[in-house]
């Protein structure tokens, strides 16, 4: 494990973190938001992990800026801003809501709250079904209810899914947190008359490379060189493949692409009661006596 660079890349996020935090963004468009984001982690010394998600109200993730994206922030909104960087590989997955409807701020708090207990309780042997029971139970008694089929999950280099979950209620099935492993907690959370569920929406404007496997399509080939020497295996917009391609082009070879199984789209995850949904994250590596927190 590279312990410095989890470090490093969690410094910049928190930075960026924080201002995203601070910044009133009303009146501010979906892309501008995710422009300046990306540019200011860049500017830091970082690269982006995956495209700086930017899930309004009831979409509780995955939603990323579209090329000259035309939404813009009202002054009821939730907005969730999903943010990752990376150095060498080595990832720091970071989330803060931003909540400008005050009916709204206690899924705000307790999103935070439950993941400062989460925090709290990691150590090196820790059960994972223990950090969801944590999440659950403080989450409910600040009035929200903890989406069920979202979680955090493990990291590794260039994989931001690296295959452990870290749930966010109590669950059968569990494993513990070792030293060796950098991990993402991210508490979801939703109204009293939420489902604590989330649906795939239609939306999916993030995509990734599945296999460099050469197909019968010479463009497509291109296009997924391009995409290992920019991105690796790591997520990517379609508007990070513009100047290089034109929109209409870019579009073409992404669907042609997935067409022939060597990249994968995700789709926007949508509160099933369409309820509105805050979420809070920090990345974090267990110690003997608790945990580094790369993001703090």
């Amino acid at each position: 494990m590279q312990l410095q660079d989890y470090i490093n890349a969690g410094k910049i996020a928190s930075e960026v973190r924080e201002n995203a935090r601070r910044k009133n963004h009303v009146g501010s468009t979906l892309e501008e938001i995710c422009n300046f984001i990306e540019k200011e982690i860049e500017s830091k010394g970082g690269r982006c992990a995956f495209p700086v998600n930017v899930s309004l109200n009831e979409i509780a993730a995955h939603y990323t800026a579209e090329p000259n994206d035309t939404i813009t922030v009202k002054d009821t909104d939730l907005l969730k801003i999903d943010l990752g960087v990376q150095i060498n590989g080595h990832i720091a997955d970071t989330a803060v809501t931003v909540c400008y409807e005050p009916k709204y701020d206690f899924l705000v708090q307790a999103a935070e709250s439950a993941l400062r207990e989460a925090m709290a309780i990691i150590r090196v042997g820790t059960k994972s079904s223990d950090v969801g029971k944590t999440i659950e139970n403080t989450v409910k008694q600040m009035g929200g209810i903890p989406i069920a089929n979202l979680s955090g999950h493990s990291l590794e280099q260039y994989t931001i899914h690296a295959g452990k979950s870290v749930p966010n209620i109590w669950s059968i099935g569990s494993f513990s947190f070792q030293s060796t492993e950098a991990y993402a907690c991210e508490p979801f959370v939703t109204t009293p008359e939420g489902s604590g569920f989330v649906r795939e929406g239609k939306i999916r404007n993030i995509f990734s490379l599945i296999t460099r496997k050469r197909t019968k399509d010479e463009e497509v080939n291109k296009l997924i060189d391009a995409i290992w020497q920019k991105f690796n295996m790591l997520p990517f917009a379609l508007r990070w493949l513009i100047p290089e391609y034109n929109e209409k082009t870019a579009r073409d070879l992404i669907e042609r692409s997935i067409k022939n199984k060597v990249v994968r789209s995700y789709p926007i995850l949508v509160e099933a009661n369409e309820q509105r949904v805050a979420q809070a994250e920090h990345t974090f590596i267990p110690k003997e006596n608790g945990v580094t927190v790369t993001t703090i």
